[in-house]
């Protein structure tokens, strides 16, 4: 048998024998296209070199993309584990050419592999072409001897591939494989032709117009080839079965779950096995690329992900959470192709653990009251959406499960009824937020949060980024364009920029779009918890919604926003130890390289302790040790003593950071915080406390600098220091022996003075 990592292999050796260059994979979430939740094609990586936005040292490329398909337009989560070859994770074998090669060498290289390096029998493969496209069907009967019969001209728009409404676009060839006259099904085009026995296994495409605009369309003057061909499909071909879960990755992580269930893949077991497996992968390679569980974004459709396999793991029997277990054998079986796996098992692992746990809690409890909501129904009624949406609003069960496990009874889930019970209460909060006081532009943010959703932060891996922009608002209303020296808001999809929250100054900036145009990010700011606020002035060039911009984010300014933050965690456990563990915080801000902390004590502190507590800091920052951080449920992370910051919202999840190490090894800091930190405690640099003082009763503030600003205030010091001992001609180290000098002999001289008056007298 031909394992999956040969297929793989085989293919990008045929390829890089040819002189095409092997490229990794792509992460899954997309680098150069914001409009797409994630990367589901294989040539999505290679938009802007087919746009001509970008050049790369070769002109042909060969690769084995990893591909997700669970949100927006391509979304195939509710087909899993019911069909065949429905997956939310899939790979793409795909070659390439850049204005290279073309139809005809694309045809003999796909041919060559398929029946000689494969040995696939010619007689049951079937090609498809764009009607109007006599070239390929010419190229087929001359390069692969394939008959009229079996050359099957398609008329729609499944045999032309376009990039967009505009962009590059052409004709497309798809080939097809026979698994036998035992499987129903027809050939493409035939009225059979959804059954299973004609798979498409490969698709050519053939870029070789741009449409200009609707009615235009003009020949481009290097066409190119972009290919696709799912790993998962010619590996069931080659591997002699019909069904992708019958493969050998498929195998393998159903045996484990298999194993740790103890129940067999077989009748109503055999979908949920297929659900595990298909979504552990899913899963593992989306917590790799740095997606975490979320109410919004891509981290919603990995929770949805997530909890369905989590629910047919309870389906199947599981006593104790499933998904965290099976993590080794996925890494086992495709690890060696993808080393970010293994790199990242210990997250995958932990975060699966801990949405399993809490979400056990859930579905017992919604589950329990589905049952007494669905007892009246028979097969072919339906639940009402109120009911449906009161186990979401109330219970946290959410809508999809629902749907989910009313399908084996038979029974459907009234969604319009669903869709009317949410937006009545999104009205009531709109209602009750702008009703308390909060500021009059809120109603624009609700407008924006409703048609586009929350803003996606992924500023915690990186400062640069491309982001679609989704709404404009000048001067409290929301407007279309925006022209040079506008000052406005503009509001993106997703945002490397920390908008202020938790006592972090928000980030600063520019975005950037086309040629030599852009703005300048003053801050950010957030509205209604979920949308990041960029304060724009336009400098150049006029912007507009639905924009593709990079944004990229001051990162000198950055920098000194995690320096002071992470030293505020420092100064808060410090405090805690010198003072007494009755210091809380009470507010803090935290700017650039400059912090102030708020904490509860009940008299000054004095210079002695200030002294103590800023060297406990620096210690732990010539440490240098790195900060690390887990994401827990807020009750789990204060029972493992971590501290939550005052006046901090938080999630169903939550970020714990993690910092230096006492004289007895344990962990100097944990916190709760969704702020941006360093890497490692050294990256502070120093710590130098500037002022301590009261605020209110029994609440002090010390003020402190970090980094570059600490420096700077101690050279200043250092140089009214020389200033002062030039003005009494001592060295600076004589300066205090000598200031004293100087105040006795004032007052002897002054008792001298008064007693002479007093002769005089």
């Amino acid at each position: 048998m031909t394992s999956s990592n040969d297929i793989r292999r085989s293919f990008l050796d045929h390829f890089a024998s040819a002189g095409h260059s092997i490229v990794p994979s792509a992460p899954l979430v997309p680098q150069n296209d914001p409009t797409l939740m994630f990367t589901n094609a294989g040539m999505v990586p290679f938009k802007n070199v087919f746009t001509g936005l970008e050049r790369r040292p070769y002109s042909t490329a060969v690769s084995s993309q990893k591909c997700v398909r669970a949100g927006g337009k391509h979304n195939d989560l509710d087909n899993v584990g019911y069909t065949a070859r429905h997956h939310t994770f899939f790979e793409m074998l795909g070659n390439f050419s850049f204005g290279d090669y073309f139809k005809e060498r694309a045809i003999s290289l796909a041919w060559d592999l398929l029946t000689r390096e494969w040995g696939l029998a010619k007689d049951r493969l079937t090609v498809t072409v764009y009607h109007t496209d006599d070239e390929a069907a010419d190229l087929w009967k001359k390069i692969a001897g394939i008959p009229d019969s079996r050359i099957i001209r398609i008329a729609t728009n499944d045999n032309f591939w376009s990039m967009g409404d505009t962009g590059p676009c052409g004709p497309c060839s798809e080939i097809f494989w026979d698994h036998g006259d035992h499987i129903p099904g027809g050939p493409p085009g035939s009225p059979d032709e959804d059954g299973d026995r004609f798979v498409e296994i490969w698709n050519l495409v053939f870029m070789q117009y741009e449409q200009v605009d609707k009615s235009t369309r003009l020949d481009l003057p290097r066409p190119s080839i972009d290919t696709g061909m799912g790993l998962e499909r010619i590996a069931a071909v080659l591997q002699g079965v019909h069904d992708n879960y019958d493969t050998d990755t498929f195998r393998t992580l159903i045996a484990a779950s298999e194993d740790r269930v103890g129940r067999a893949a077989s009748a109503e077991a055999r979908a949920s096995h297929r659900v595990v497996a298909d979504h552990l992968r899913s899963a593992g390679f989306l917590v790799a690329d740095g997606v975490l569980p979320a109410n919004e974004g891509r981290g919603y459709v990995l929770r949805r992900i997530m909890r369905r396999a989590m629910r047919h793991a309870h389906l199947l029997g599981a006593k104790e959470p499933l998904m965290h277990q099976l993590v080794p054998a996925l890494i086992g079986t495709m690890g060696q192709a993808y080393p970010e796996l293994g790199r990242a098992q210990a997250l995958i692992e932990e975060t699966l653990k801990l949405e399993e746990t809490r979400f056990r809690q859930t579905l017992e409890r919604g589950l329990g009251l589905l049952d007494e909501a669905s007892a009246k129904l028979a097969s072919g009624g339906t639940l009402p959406g109120d009911v449906a949406f009161r186990l979401y609003d109330t219970y946290g069960f959410p809508y999809d499960l629902t749907e989910d496990a009313l399908r084996a009874r038979g029974i459907a889930v009234d969604r319009a009824g669903f869709d009317a019970a949410m937006a009545e209460q999104k009205k009531l909060a709109r209602a009750a937020w702008t009703g308390s006081g909060e500021a009059k532009d809120a109603a624009v943010w609700f407008d924006i949060a409703e048609a586009h959703g929350a803003t996606e932060f992924t500023g915690y891996t990186g400062l640069v980024g491309e982001a679609q922009v989704l709404a404009l608002v000048k001067d409290g209303k929301q407007v279309d364009t925006a022209s040079p020296g506008d000052s406005l808001v503009v509001i993106t999809n997703q945002t490397p920029f920390y908008a202020e929250s938790g006592g972090q100054a928000g980030d600063g900036g520019s975005i950037s779009w086309g040629d030599g145009l852009s703005a300048r990010v003053t801050d950010t700011r957030k509205a209604l918890g979920k949308l990041h606020l960029h304060d724009v002035t336009l400098t150049e060039g006029s912007l507009k919604v639905g924009d593709v911009v990079r944004l990229e984010v001051d990162a000198p300014q950055r920098g000194a926003h995690r320096r002071a933050h992470s030293a505020t965690h420092l100064l808060h456990a410090a405090l805690r130890r010198r003072l007494g563990t009755h210091v809380t915080q009470k507010g803090s801000y935290v700017g650039a390289d400059t912090l102030r902390f708020d904490f509860s004590h009940q008299k000054a502190v004095t210079p002695a302790e200030l002294a103590a507590v800023e060297a406990d800091v620096n210690a732990q920052v010539l440490g240098n040790r790195p900060v690390t951080t887990t994401l827990m449920t807020p009750d789990d992370a204060i029972a493992a003593g971590a501290m939550a910051l005052f006046g901090e919202k938080y999630g169903e999840e939550v970020r714990v950071l993690a910092m230096g190490a006492d004289d007895g090894g344990d962990t100097y800091s944990v916190e709760l915080c969704g702020g941006t930190h360093v890497g490692a405690l050294g990256d502070i640099g120093l710590l130098k406390i500037t002022g301590e003082s009261a605020v209110a009763s029994g609440v002090r503030r010390i003020e402190a600098k970090t980094g570059i600003a600490a420096r700077e205030w101690l050279n200043e010091r250092e140089t009214l220091l020389l200033e002062a001992a030039g003005a009494i001609r001592a060295r600076p180290e004589e300066v205090p022996a000598r200031v004293a000098a100087l105040l006795d002999e004032r007052k002897r001289l002054e008792r001298e003075l008064a007693d002479a008056k007093k002769a005089l007298a």
